[in-house]
């Protein structure tokens, strides 16, 4: 054949066929005899390098060539089937729950604190269906103080102060042990971000006497209804927080708040230590609040539940009720030493831990949530024996703490278990209320930052009396019951919204299911979103719900809260588990970075 019969061909990756091409570059030249002569010389190429080469074919029988390209063709379009095969399953699979899925899972469920900011947001403000909220807060009546801020606490237009307390505390704590992970996923300046906006409204709740500036009560309910209200309110009323016009009185706890503030002495001490490096003044000015929190808290100050005290709101009561107050008091004192390195709340804590185990709910046992922290004090009390032991006085009850992370651990992995499991693996804390999914998110970061402990201090694992559970085991465990929140359970459903295929669309929120459109909704108007059978109008994106009953049973329906309401605290926990299973990274172990986690940070005060 002539060279004036040969014409050139490419592949595209994903094409799935040979394309013509007008020049040798990156091209095969092919001579079948069979193309139009071109009048394309390749000596006129202006190229200087070339990738052709030829082929001087001589087709003898024309069914053969045929079969031939029908070959060729037939390996190119299986190939970029197989690519394209590949790629959509490994994508399915990172959002059914898997490692490589859970940075956008963490991502996401951050999000949903953005979207339950009360106050002046930001420009930036990653939820564009929210807008300016409760700009008048505190401004009711004789109490004519500042309010704004803060977190709306569910689906409905409340602010509870002990709430928000305990989701400080629990965020901070993630990012002084794995703030290298969130750095790694372009995530740190986030969570910090939202631990700030807490904290700045955990520092307005304290109200002091007039004669001095030291505290002599708490704030504890920005707004809900009182027992004879008769207007509208947050209970009653469906609107969005930036259509609400009603009056919004706050309510105070008079008497006993002591567990009200020894969670936020613990939430402001753990912050201090989240911002030490990066805001020094900030950082002091909460751990100095702190402090003179806890003197009102533990000395001059009738001790008793903020839930026991009706002038704290009838909400606060009934919704987050508190069972103990010297769970909260010692897991303040526990914080307040790590933030300061003042050994006598140290003496505090260990000396009271006991009588806050005493105290606890017998069905609180093993449980991490905002009612009880003994579990989660336990297990950072034992992170103290283990990696920065103070010796005695203190070594008994850093002995118990131990022992108790130990048995803790064991009970959520023992066969037979002390806690039931789903069919489909997930894990029953508290068989007597919803919100299963809460509860196991703990269940999880405690099991896998006790491992990451164990981990530092070169432990294989766990030991229960004649069982031994390793790392791995207790790792397994939290990505099972992470994984299973993500769709890997019998539903098929991803219970944080917005993750995967199938998720929640009738979240139980007043604001996403109440279309941001420009037009001011009243209550009446609201009740049709409530009641609407279509999807919410807008993608609470990172919310968690409560979750399925215990037979794996999900209702996605707005009015049925049990299985369709996020809260604050409970995805401060499911953002703790993630964290902690986020593939760990790179980093030298010189630097004090040990599989993820800094081994130094939460120690950094304690000169001993």
């Amino acid at each position: 054949m002539e060279e004036s019969s040969k014409a050139y061909v490419h592949s595209i990756s994903g094409a799935g066929r040979l394309l013509p091409s007008a020049g040798r570059w990156n091209s095969i030249e092919v001579d079948f005899g069979l193309i139009p002569t071109s009048s394309y010389s390749k000596e006129a190429s202006p190229l200087m390098y070339t990738k052709s080469y030829d082929f001087r074919l001589s087709v003898q029988d024309k069914s053969h060539l045929k079969r031939f390209i029908y070959i060729v063709i037939s390996l190119i379009l299986v190939a970029a089937a197989a690519a394209l095969l590949t790629a959509l399953l490994t994508r399915k699979h990172a959002g059914g729950g898997s490692l490589s899925g859970l940075p956008l899972a963490l991502d996401n469920a951050l999000l949903f604190f953005d979207a339950q900011k009360s106050g002046f947001l930001p420009k930036s403000n990653p939820v564009k269906f929210r807008g300016n909220s409760g700009l008048h807060d505190g401004e009711w009546k004789q109490d004519n103080t500042s309010l704004v801020g803060g977190f709306y606490d569910s689906g409905n237009n409340i602010k509870f102060s002990f709430t928000t307390a305990y989701t400080i505390t629990l965020l901070s704590w993630t990012v002084i042990e794995y703030s290298h992970k969130y750095a790694a996923i372009g995530q740190l300046e986030h969570v910090m971000d939202i631990i700030k906006w807490g904290s700045d409204y955990l520092l307005e709740l304290l109200i002091t006497s007039t004669s001095s500036s030291e505290p002599e009560s708490l704030f504890s309910q920005e707004r809900g209804a009182n027992d004879d209200d008769k207007v509208d309110n947050d209970i009653a009323c469906w609107q969005r927080p930036e259509d609400m016009t009603y009056p919004r009185p706050v309510f105070k706890c008079k008497s006993s708040t002591s567990d009200l503030a020894g969670e936020i002495i613990a939430a402001l001490a753990a912050a201090s230590l989240v911002f030490d490096q990066e805001d020094s003044n900030y950082s002091t000015r909460l751990a100095q609040t702190s402090q003179t929190l806890y003197e009102f808290a533990t000395k001059n100050h009738i001790k008793g539940t903020y839930s026991e005290d009706k002038d704290c709101g009838v909400q606060a009561a009934n919704l987050y009720n508190s069972s103990s107050y010297k769970d909260e008091l010692v897991w303040g004192a526990t914080w307040l030493f790590l933030a300061t390195g003042n050994f006598t709340y140290l003496s505090y804590a260990t000396e009271n831990f006991e009588a806050a185990v005493e105290e606890a709910l017998p069905s609180d046992s093993g449980v991490f949530y905002w009612n009880n922290k003994v579990a989660a004090n336990a297990v950072l009390l034992t992170r103290l024996r283990y990696l920065r032991d103070p010796g005695n006085p203190y070594e008994p009850t850093l002995k118990t703490c131990s022992d108790m992370a130990n048995m803790i651990i064991c009970s959520y992995l023992s066969t037979p278990n002390k806690f039931s499991m789903t069919p489909g693996g997930l894990i029953i804390l508290q068989p007597n209320k919803s919100a299963p999914l809460h509860f196991a998110a703990t269940a999880a970061f405690l099991s896998k930052i006790y491992g990451d402990y164990l981990n530092i201090i070169n432990i294989p694992g766990a030991s229960c009396g004649s069982e031994f559970f390793s790392r791995e085991r207790l790792q397994n465990f939290a990505r099972s019951q992470v994984n299973y929140m993500l769709g890997d359970n019998p539903m098929k459903m991803s219970y944080l919204v917005g993750f995967g295929d199938h998720f929640p669309e009738h979240v139980h929120h007043r604001a996403a299911s109440i279309p941001w459109d420009g037009h001011n909704y009243s209550c009446s108007q609201g009740k049709r979103w409530r009641d609407a059978k279509e999807s919410n109008p807008n993608v609470l994106l990172g919310a968690v719900v409560a979750g399925p009953d215990e037979d794996e049973g999900f209702l996605d329906i707005r009015n049925r809260p049990e299985y369709t309401e996020p809260t604050i605290a409970g995805n401060a926990g499911v953002v703790a588990a993630l964290v902690a299973l986020v593939d760990e990274p790179i980093t030298p172990r010189t630097n004090g970075v040990i599989g993820g986690m800094d081994r130094d940070k939460i120690f950094s005060k304690i000169n001993s």
